[in-house]
């Protein structure tokens, strides 16, 4: 599944990898199930609800979208360490090159995986940068994913549209 991105993003969002419904309509958060694309919208991070198969749209609105492992599967129980190894390696790689201003993992897993962190994690933005970029973790909104509920997925979301704005404020003044 191809990225949606593009040198200068504000926020680039990573989920940890495409499902089976994701790889089959060839695009991010496609099953209907996963409220992602509500979420985006309902946190003010994009004016407009958007269906997966107009995920370009998001380049309009200075976010991207990538995957830390580009294999599709029909869980994470069925990536292999060699998979996070290489998505690690190409994500650091893609971080580098685009330069976005915040990365935002799509889940507390596709976090963990990527910064081989042991130990309870918080969603939020977390401590450090990433090639100069903030670091976020959403929680996952997969249907797979009964840890937060709907309130909490928001409001976490709607933490991160309102670190998305404040840096984009600070940018038009500099």
């Amino acid at each position: 599944m191809a990225d949606v991105v593009r040198p200068g993003l504000e926020l680039l969002l990573v989920g940890i990898n495409p499902g089976l419904i994701s790889a089959r309509e060839r695009a991010h958060f496609a099953n209907p199930a996963n409220p992602f694309w509500a979420l985006l919208h309902d946190s003010g991070l994009i004016p407009l609800r958007l269906k997966p198969g107009e995920q370009r749209r998001l380049l309009d609105f200075g976010i991207g979208i990538t995957n830390l492992v580009a294999r599709e599967s029909a869980g994470v129980s069925d990536l292999s360490p060699e998979d996070f190894a290489k998505g690690r390696e190409e994500l650091r790689r893609k971080i580098q090159r685009l330069k976005p201003r915040i990365v935002a993992f799509v889940g507390v897993s596709a976090f963990r995986q990527f910064a081989l962190a042991r130990g309870p994690l918080r969603c939020g933005e977390q401590a450090g940068e990433l090639h100069g970029a903030r670091v976020f973790v959403l929680p996952n909104p997969s249907g797979r994913n009964a840890h937060f509920s709907r309130a909490e997925m928001l409001a976490a979301f709607r933490e991160l549209a309102r670190i998305v704005r404040s840096r984009v404020s600070r940018s038009w003044k500099e």
